[in-house]
């Protein structure tokens, strides 16, 4: 067995990646693939798809310590406007209610503001995955909460503790500030606020080697410390792990975490939990329109099963929502204690 000191990896080569996960699976805990099998769960097959999660490109203006897409400002895998016109296909000939637009940092792709223009014209929800400082970082951002009530987006932003310090840890010096800055221009606008349709919500990652607490318990704390402190408002908190892939890979590899941090989600693995992943509703799109599971299938190129339909051209929903899930180690993260998603717990 290889040891995991001596392992050539990096997080731009998935095969590395993967090299780690399977050799977890092989020699130390239990596979994954596995414990689905003694509970005749195996093959893990999607019950349709209502979710089109597409990533529009992966550069961003933060680097954070826990990204597991490795974002960043250097990156150059950016969705192009062909590929988001087959996605415009894909919605406006099938019944997928929800378009869940992540990146990076989404609203960096030149033709964002048009593709989201062109899916409500198909009358469908969408979601924006925004890390707040984007609306700060440049003048052109700034009206972005504008943008959003305009065509009703649903945003989900991560802010890791509601303290300056911890924040700032694991996203950068001064991202606390402006992600401060940046919540109170959503709430001036009513996200958060008495209008529904106008759904903020936060979402939390551990900074450490641990599991994310109650998400229900965590929430009525952020509700209260960002109200009285800053007097933010905000819909929902989502709690969730953190995926052994990519940067955070590095960080457990690094600091000596891996193994303690696999057994603690091998350990916490709960059967339940299964019956409601993410994967089993969403067809995850890549930047360049290949087709996977769910976002972290995506950054370990692990694509779908269904071998004619691995791309945006070739999507044939029938086909697609009756597939069998690729799994992998890394999998034990959305299914260790109440469960994980980007929805937050999966049993809540």
């Amino acid at each position: 067995m290889k040891s995991l000191k001596v392992l050539n990896h990096t997080l731009s080569n998935a095969n590395n990646q993967l090299a780690i996960l399977e050799d977890d699976g092989l020699h130390k805990h239990a596979s994954f693939k596995g414990r689905l099998e003694s509970l005749g769960a195996f093959p893990l097959e999607a019950n349709g798809v209502e979710i089109l999660q597409v990533n529009v490109g992966k550069m961003c203006n933060q680097v954070c310590k826990h990204c597991h897409v490795d974002a960043g400002p250097d990156r150059k895998e950016i969705m192009t406007i062909a590929n988001m016109q087959l996605c415009l296909k894909v919605l406006a000939h099938s019944a997928i209610k929800i378009v869940d637009l992540t990146g990076g940092a989404p609203e960096m792709n030149p033709n964002f503001r048009w593709f989201v223009t062109e899916i409500k014209k198909l009358n469908k929800h969408i979601i924006v995955r925004c890390n707040l400082t984007i609306i700060l970082a440049n003048k052109k951002y700034h009206d972005l909460p504008a943008f959003f009530k305009q065509h009703d987006i649903e945003v989900v932003s991560s802010l890791p503790s509601f303290t300056k310090d911890r924040t700032d840890r694991q996203r950068g010096d001064g991202v606390f500030d402006d992600s401060i800055k940046a919540l109170q221009m959503l709430n001036a606008v009513g996200y958060g606020c008495s209008d529904k349709n106008l759904q903020l919500n936060l979402v939390y990652n551990p900074a450490g080697a641990f599991l994310p607490p109650s998400q229900q318990a965590l929430e009525a704390e952020y509700k209260e410390e960002l109200f009285e402190r800053f007097g933010i408002q905000f819909n929902n908190l989502y709690a969730i792990t953190n995926m052994p892939i990519s940067r955070y890979l590095d960080y457990l590899l690094s600091t000596g975490n891996y193994d303690k941090y696999m057994e603690k989600l091998v350990n916490a693995f709960n059967p339940f939990a299964v019956k409601n992943v993410m994967c089993r509703n969403t067809i995850s799109v890549g930047w360049d329109g290949f087709l996977y599971d769910c976002d972290f299938n995506q950054m370990l190129e692990l694509p779908v099963s269904t071998k004619n339909t691995l791309h945006l051209q070739d999507f044939d929903l029938a086909t697609l929502a009756n597939r069998a899930i690729v799994v992998n180690q890394h999998c034990y993260g959305c299914t260790a204690g109440a469960g994980s998603s980007c929805g937050g717990e999966v049993l809540s």
